[in-house]
């Protein structure tokens, strides 16, 4: 018992030690975090937007659930598409510079706050392309409102009938709240950057992900994953839509190529590219997918 008492004791002990280190910590980086991109005014909050490049034709780009920043995220895909495109990532309620929302986090909402913000920003026509969890998003967005995407290209994204066993964020949350994520990151080695601005790009990066992992938008996105999924069941992309999608070729999901070729195949101009990677493919093949895209795009002109 005298164990068992002395073990609860150390761990009670490191888990205030870590949240008293964790809130410091936070209160000191609120002011290191530097402003990028444009704030939108949309429904009960306000989204950020980036615009990177000036090219004829635009890009949106759509990130994957959880991901902190995505306009830091995106930074290698962004750094290879801006030379040709122009780029606006939106950082959805809850992530990154936007704030938070009390709307549902349904299919439906995920939608019109897309479409809020591209109607917003005057685009007619554009290239949608996402990761993750943005093909459900997509999804229902090209759905709902046809005729504004002119494609869509997938990044190792989620795909409606994939396997999906739920998701429980508290674990995490609670993790995160105690300052154990913080302190995991800063003893696991993480990635090393290049150069002084990736340094940068990557402290940056940290500071918002302590920032926004836990908060309420994204708690209550992760408890509505299950019936986004089961919503998009109910969708498919129009068969006229070129669709062009990344997958991960090592992907742990069962059955994730058969799932994404199916999806390919479902419309007229479809194509699937498996790449070696991770489920971030876009971090190490940026310069693969920009080629890809750019030849697949020159295929449906012509």
């Amino acid at each position: 018992m005298k164990t068992i008492i002395g073990i609860v004791a150390i761990v009670a002990l490191l888990l205030v030690t870590t949240f008293v280190i964790h809130r410091i910590n936070l209160s000191s980086e609120a002011d290191k975090i530097e402003d990028y991109g444009q704030k939108i005014k949309v429904f009960d909050g306000t989204m950020n937007t980036t615009m990177d490049g000036h090219g004829a034709d635009t890009i949106v780009l759509l990130t994957g659930f959880g991901t902190a920043s995505p306009r830091l995220d995106f930074e290698p895909l962004i750094r290879e598409l801006d030379k040709k495109y122009t780029v606006i990532t939106i950082e959805p309620f809850g992530y990154g510079l936007s704030s938070g929302t009390n709307r549902e986090r349904s299919l439906n909402n995920m939608a019109e706050e897309i479409n809020e913000v591209v109607k917003q920003l005057n685009l007619d026509h554009f290239i949608l392309m996402g990761h993750s969890i943005a093909g459900l998003y997509s999804l229902a967005y090209i759905n709902k409102y046809p005729g504004k995407a002119t494609a869509f290209v997938g990044i190792d994204t989620s795909v409606p009938t994939q396997p999906w066993p739920g998701y429980n964020s508290a674990p995490l949350d609670f993790l995160a709240k105690a300052g154990v994520v913080r302190a995991i990151l800063k003893f696991s080695g993480n990635e090393k950057p290049k150069d002084e601005s990736e340094a940068h790009r990557l402290e940056q990066e940290h500071m918002i992900t302590m920032k926004v992992t836990g908060n309420k938008t994204l708690n209550r996105e992760a408890t509505s994953l299950s019936a986004s999924f089961k919503d998009a069941q109910k969708l498919a992309f129009p068969k006229d839509l070129p669709v062009l999608l990344f997958a991960d070729e090592n992907s742990p999901v069962k059955g994730w190529t058969e799932l994404h070729q199916e999806q390919a195949n479902s419309v007229d101009k479809g194509k699937l590219i498996l790449l070696p990677g991770s489920h971030y493919l876009h971090h190490t093949q940026s310069k693969r997918i920009v080629a890809e895209l750019e030849s697949f795009l020159r295929k449906q002109n012509n």
